[in-house]
């Protein structure tokens, strides 16, 4: 029991350490939408801005790939703790998403421009980077699970005595 409780925790713990590095590089890469200040706070400067939709995909991009990655990597290296591997890979895919988001819309890495047409004497500064379509946060979990699930169907088929019809042995 303990070494499913210790798989499930290092599982936990791997996932959300890669979530905070994920969030890092989803702030160097994602463009930043353009605000000009107003009286009444930061307002859109533009409004048909792809850089909030940017922002969503490089997220969904980033978070997916990791978690294609995870699920393999978990199923060829957990091999004896399945199921505690696999509610890892769940509990921590979600985990890393929620630090991704807190980690990439906190900290600001890389070249922040903001282009947006202006009237003159209008400040313009690049937004916060955030999430606009909460659906991605589960790309990871969800990918990592679906890949893991997969693989494991498709070697339990291969082993099973089901694929040899009427009983024949090859």
């Amino acid at each position: 029991m303990t070494r499913e409780v210790r798989a499930f925790a290092v599982t936990v713990l791997i996932l959300a350490t890669l979530g905070v590095a994920a969030g890092l590089s989803w702030s160097a890469i994602s463009p930043r939408a353009p605000y000009q200040l107003t009286e009444r706070g930061p307002v859109l400067a533009d409004l048909t801005t792809q850089a909030l939709i940017a922002a969503d995909g490089w997220f969904a991009v980033i978070t997916g790939a990791l978690g294609l990655l995870c699920g393999g990597l978990a199923w060829f290296a957990g091999r004896r703790w399945m199921l505690a591997v696999l509610l890892g890979l769940c509990a921590g895919g979600v985990a890393g998403s929620f630090l991704t988001l807190w980690a990439g819309s906190t900290f600001t890495i890389g070249a922040v421009v903001v282009e947006a047409a202006a009237e003159p004497g209008v400040r313009i500064v690049p937004g916060a980077l955030k999430l606009t379509a909460q659906g991605v946060l589960v790309a990871w979990p969800l990918l990592a699970v679906g890949l893991f699930g997969l693989l494991e169907g498709m070697h339990g088929y291969r082993e099973s005595p089901l694929r040899q019809p009427y009983g024949i042995e090859p």
